[in-house]
């Protein structure tokens, strides 16, 4: 068994580092506006090209970089460092893109991949969270296309993309489908962009789709295979959260340990005081262990194997690496004491920002959730093990 880090990785890790410090500098910028200026996307979009990592779970032959999941998990562990999800300026396109049609991969796929459009999924409702059963958009068949109704929330970077992947029920059978929709179609609208928690690059604002007209090519794969698009999403994204987490926490840490190097209370250094020690030795064993079997599960992934228990071992990673964080940056506040709940300082925009990731893309509780019906049909020996493909 080999765990050091090949020299392709090493490689990746350095320029995921080197475009992460480009990135670094929009930081305070993003923070005081809530957001970013065009001139300073397109700053960052030629930076993303000239260092390789477009698009990079997307292959080679189509413009993307072409990496396999533990070369995308080790860049996205350097991304995840930056503070205001200036991550997801790193554009990714939704997995789910590889059903496109040839045409469609012309249409949409390829200029998401080269950065001139963008993507945004849009399947969480109202009503419907966790629970997909209850989404309520439907598209109705008309002559030799569809009429698409219904609203989606928290359509992350709505307001950046060109055009969405629709998660929506066809009539008359409620067959789950995706469809690709332009957002300058003709009854597609926002309805509200709420303020959140933290103060992210992009927003998540609310669509409504009235009497939208698509065509038959706006669907995206087969009628009916909706939910096996949206659960390979979910699966690799889990995974990505669990890197980008664990990049993010030991950002907040280093900044933590040095800092307490040099603050100086009761005739010591913070870091020479044991409930400080203490702190530091959790989140070091924390952040050791969670980067250990993200890696472990991307690997496997590589490998091949059953979708369902790389599913639950995903949802794993995810689970324990964002739990993980939250927990290591709300130490890295305390350390830090009144400075650290202040907005000028990166730790308090990581403690903001880790917590949705134990919300969005499936909550803690579901992760648990997809963990244990796994052991209720399969048992534990997978779980507990390395497993990989023939």
């Amino acid at each position: 068994m080999e765990f050091a880090l090949s020299p392709r990785l090493l490689e990746l890790k350095q320029r995921a580092a080197d475009l992460t410090g480009k990135i670094m500098q929009f930081e305070d910028e993003c923070e005081a506006n809530n957001g970013l200026p065009p001139e300073a996307h397109a700053a960052i979009r030629e930076e993303v090209l000239a260092h390789g990592l477009q698009a990079i779970n997307m292959p080679a032959e189509w413009g993307g970089a072409g990496l396999t999941i533990l070369e995308q998990v080790v860049v996205q562990d350097e991304l995840g460092k930056l503070t205001n999800a200036l991550w997801d300026a790193v554009w990714r396109p939704a997995n789910c893109l590889s059903a496109c049609t040839p045409e469609q991969r012309e249409r949409y796929l390829v200029p998401d991949i080269e950065g001139r459009r963008r993507d945004a999924v849009a399947i969480t409702e109202e009503h419907a969270g966790s629970d997909p059963s209850r989404i309520r958009t439907t598209a109705t068949r008309d002559g030799d296309g569809y009429v698409l109704n219904g609203e989606k929330w928290f359509v992350t970077v709505g307001d950046a993309a060109d055009f969405l992947i629709v998660l929506a029920y066809v009539q008359p059978d409620n067959e789950p489908t995706m469809f690709l929709v332009d957002k300058d179609t003709p009854g597609v609208s926002v309805k509200r962009t709420p303020r959140y928690t933290h103060t992210f690059v992009y927003e998540h604002p609310e669509f409504l789709f009235q009497d939208v007209r698509i065509g038959q090519d706006a669907v995206l794969g087969r009628i009916g295979e909706g939910y096996d698009l949206t659960r390979d999403w979910f699966t690799e994204e889990r995974l990505m959260i669990a890197a980008r987490t664990i990049g993010a926490a030991e950002r907040a840490l280093r900044l933590a340990v040095d800092w307490a190097k040099e603050r100086e209370q009761g005739g010591d250094v913070l870091m020479n005081r044991q409930l400080i020690q203490g702190m530091i030795a959790d989140s070091v064993t924390e952040i050791a262990t969670n980067r250990a079997f993200t890696h472990q599960v991307a690997w496997e992934f590589d490998q091949g194997g059953d979708r369902k228990t790389l599913h639950a071992k995903a949802a794993t990673a995810k689970l324990a690496a964002s739990e993980a964080s939250n927990r290591i940056v709300d130490r890295c506040v305390q350390i830090f004491g009144g400075r650290g709940y202040m907005r000028d300082v990166p730790v308090e925009r990581l403690w903001r920002e880790l917590r949705v990731d134990r919300i969005w893309e499936g909550t803690s509780e579901i992760q648990r959730l997809v963990i244990a019906n796994e052991v209720g049909k399969r048992g534990l020996d997978d779980l507990l093990s390395f497993t990989a493909g023939s």
